[in-house]
């Protein structure tokens, strides 16, 4: 099977895109609802006698183990995913997030079985986990073994946005349930709504999901029995530690820069700043849509230009509006609404790193080398990033701006590299024509 990789996205490259972006976004809003809720989970699913700190560790607890199961779920998948397709995991990862998240909206609470409660709480945010894990990397893998080579970054890019729009989604959700509904009714039943929301659209988009057709890559591995004939997993620890820790470095980039910007911000403003609730969220609003145009922007542009270049001028220009950002806000609020907007769409580049790992490794190995490497980066870094960056702000109030720095000096740092190794465009191009051709 040759492929023109030279031509134009199709109809049905776009309805693959599509139907990616939407099933990712569900999934992102899926796994994130839980947060914008945790007060009132908190009181519902814990003894009222616990104190009010503790009923939040535990919830936020319960919250953080969906992140813990990522990598194990990511790389079961991904392992099934390498040897029997992508499309069979890419529906999978779907059921896995709807099934919990309609059950989360269900579940009754501790004052009706007790202990049980936050136990069943737990156990759907894991599978909640290990869906997550699976349905990322996997998405990535899969539009970019169904676009031309030369539309890769722009459908990872793309793909990328709609991951990301879920978050938007959710505090969406979030405000208008709370501005529609009193405290009381929220606390009677109305938190259940978006949990009813989110597993009856994830099951739409698994519905949808069946109209869409396996990778053309994985069908040639399979004709020419190219498949991964040893553990994939092992292969990929064993013969490309190169760009597992390239793919984990980026990994962090993506993960730490969207954290801090989009999701720590709101609440830096609020209490380092004196910045009023409600226009600090109608910037982070505004940031995180610019954020969705950057990632496309910077798919676009990987496409063009190169990941080496793109990186490098990306985490300049990260650089620069991060610091810029935390630095002029501080001295003059009405400049948060543009600053905002616009070191959100500078934490676009980010949208360029599947395009990195999608090309990193050989098609055989690809959604295992990926998974792993994403799904442990994140754990890691997804994790300890709120901890540090809280840490450092009592010793400096401009412990975010320094973190993102630091993050930009690290793009900096893999677009350089990128220029003179893991990217050279010989070494690439072998690697896609090892995929067109069974790998």
């Amino acid at each position: 099977m040759q492929l023109d990789n030279n031509r134009r996205l199709n109809r049905q490259d776009y309805k693959t895109l599509s139907l990616a972006a939407l099933g990712g976004a569900l999934e992102f809003y899926d796994f994130i609802i839980f947060v914008f809720f945790a007060a009132v989970i908190g009181d519902l699913f814990f003894p009222s006698t616990m104190p009010d700190w503790l009923r939040q560790v535990q919830t936020f607890g319960i919250f953080a183990a969906g992140y813990l199961a990522r990598p194990l779920g990511g790389i079961v998948m991904a392992h099934f995913g390498d040897l029997v397709g992508r499309k069979r995991m890419f529906s999978l990862s779907i059921l896995l997030m709807a099934l919990p998240t309609l059950a989360i909206g269900l579940l009754p609470t501790y004052s009706s079985i007790g202990i049980a409660a936050p136990l069943l709480l737990l156990l759907m945010r894991l599978l909640q986990g290990a869906a997550i894990g699976g349905e990322v990397p996997g998405a990535w893998v899969f539009v970019a073994e169904h676009v031309p080579r030369k539309r890769i970054g722009f459908a990872c890019g793309t793909l990328t946005a709609g991951l990301t729009a879920g978050i938007l989604l959710g505090s969406l959700v979030a405000t208008l349930i709370n501005t529609l509904l009193p405290a009381s009714s929220i606390l009677h039943g109305g938190w259940r709504i978006p949990f009813f929301l989110g597993g009856i659209f994830g099951l739409i988009a698994l519905y949808l999901r069946r109209w869409l057709q396996e990778t053309p890559i994985f069908l040639e591995m399979k004709a020419h029995k190219a498949l991964s004939q040893s553990l994939p997993l092992k292969s990929v620890l064993a013969d490309h530690k190169k760009e597992v820790v390239v793919s984990m470095l980026m990994t962090w980039l993506l993960s730490a820069g969207i954290v801090v910007v989009i999701l720590m911000t709101p609440t830096y403003l609020q209490k380092q700043l004196g910045i009023p609730a409600a226009l600090t969220l109608q910037a982070n609003s505004m940031a995180t849509i610019a954020l969705l145009f950057g990632c496309i922007v910077a798919g676009w542009t990987v496409d063009r230009i190169g990941s080496s270049k793109t990186f490098i001028i990306g985490s300049l220009f990260m650089g620069v509006c991060s610091g810029s950002f935390y630095y002029l806000v501080a001295q003059d609020n009405s400049l948060l609404k543009p600053m905002y907007t616009l070191v959100g769409f500078s934490i676009g580049v980010v949208g360029a790193v599947p395009y990195v790992m999608v090309r990193a490794f050989p098609s055989a190995l690809r959604f295992t080398g990926i998974s792993f490497s994403y799904n442990v980066s994140y754990a890691i870094f997804g994790g300890l990033t709120p901890i540090f960056v809280t840490l450092i702000m009592h010793l400096t109030p401009m412990a975010p701006a320094y973190y993102v720095l630091a993050l930009a000096g690290i793009g900096l740092g893999l677009g350089i590299y990128l220029n003179r190794d893991l990217n050279s465009e010989s070494a690439v191009d072998a690697r896609l024509a090892d995929s067109i051709s069974g790998g």
